[in-house]
């Protein structure tokens, strides 16, 4: 269904985490956050932009995505309307930006779906109405802490946890959560590309803790080297920054350079792709979960709806609201039992309270078309 665009509002707004969290590339105390709001004749649409606001996960950051989306992004949309799989076509000229690309692309989607009365679960494929969840534990200053941090997590009914891992931060930590809380806590890391080849015997020592997986353990842009580490390994090589398609996709379970996919859907320029992506995976048998980057409740209601698809056999990293903010600027998400339930409502099925959206609004702006 086409929809006429009448113009996109890009909104900044400022939510600052619970805690601290750090990672191999840095530590983020708030998330400056861009909102993309599209509206047409028949009502609107929400999404989030994941970028960070330094290129530090990956080229993009939030000052580039607000100025390519207003500068090329949205005047590129046709006049005359169109839909979430027109978007896709008219921004492909555009080289990279894809978390901008897919900020625009879900916008339109959740506008296109509301006005359809069809909820983005329903439009994906979703299996489930509620879908299991795991929860991300940055670096932290010590092991003490560290477990501390993974006991409050464990209590509250996250079904898997994810370590991040660096070098001079790995076996240790590993050890003292596998013996702390035992053999059966899904346990996984996270190196965010830390380690080269070189590091190939400190990584296999991971081996002796049975973990799901080791996420993006090298650089982004080499898939051959993954290839090779797989084969010095048993613990399973999962992709994470290095998979930016469908074809990288491919690329990457041909080589053999992984046996486990996290699907970013900003990484990937949008729910489309991350669906296709999800069903190339699965007609190789190769099992995806959705990974996150910090989401308020609009981009966590999409991941949700993504992750309730069948080929998401593992926990992704769609933690409760709670988890990162103490106030989210929708409804919050809560989790009950491991789990979090899947929006059935319109759309995304949730949308940014205007109180609380007021109050953390930095700046906004309007983009006629």
């Amino acid at each position: 269904m086409q929809t006429k665009i009448t113009g996109v509002e890009l909104r900044r707004i400022a939510m600052p985490l619970v805690a601290p969290f750090r990672t191999s590339f840095g530590v983020e105390t708030s998330r400056d956050v861009l909102l993309v709001r599209v509206v047409t004749a028949e009502g609107e649409g929400w999404a989030e932009c994941a970028a960070m606001s330094e290129p530090r996960y990956c080229s993009e950051y939030v000052d580039s995505a607000q100025e390519v989306l207003r500068k090329f992004l949205i005047p590129a949309l046709p006049k005359e309307g169109t839909d979430a799989h027109g978007v896709g076509r008219v921004l492909r000229p555009f080289t990279g930006h894809r978390m901008a690309k897919a900020a625009l692309e879900t916008a339109v989607l959740d506008a296109q779906l509301r006005a359809a009365g069809e909820s983005f679960g329903s439009y994906l494929g979703a299996a489930r109405d509620r879908v299991p969840c795991g929860v991300s534990v940055g670096i932290m200053d010590s092991v003490p802490e560290l477990l501390d941090a993974v006991a409050g997590y464990v209590d509250e009914g996250y079904v898997r946890i994810k370590l991040k891992i660096e070098p001079g931060w790995d076996v240790e930590p590993v050890r003292a959560v596998r013996e702390r809380f035992g053999d059966d806590l899904l346990l996984q890391v996270d190196a965010n590309a830390a380690y080269t080849l070189v590091d190939a015997r400190q990584l296999a020592r991971l081996d002796a803790f049975d973990l799901l997986l080791i996420e993006q353990p090298l650089a982004n842009d080499d898939m051959v080297q993954h290839a090779e580490l797989a084969k010095l390994l048993r613990t399973p090589i999962c992709l994470d920054e290095s998979i930016e398609s469908a074809a990288d996709a491919a690329a990457a379970i041909s080589l053999g350079a992984c046996s486990v996919i996290n699907i970013k859907p900003a990484r990937v320029g949008g729910y489309l792709e991350a669906r296709r992506i999800h069903d190339l995976a699965r007609a190789h048998g190769i099992p995806v979960w959705c990974g996150g980057m910090l989401e308020t409740g609009i981009g966590r209601a999409a991941n949700v709806a993504l992750a309730a698809l069948p080929g998401f056999t593992l926990p992704g990293d769609t933690s409760g609201s709670s988890r990162y903010f103490a106030t989210d600027i929708t409804q919050p998400f809560v989790l009950a039992d491991g789990h979090l339930d899947v929006p059935t409502g319109p759309g995304l099925g949730v949308e940014p309270l205007p109180d609380l959206l007021d109050e953390v609004t930095s700046f906004s702006e309007w983009v006629a078309l």
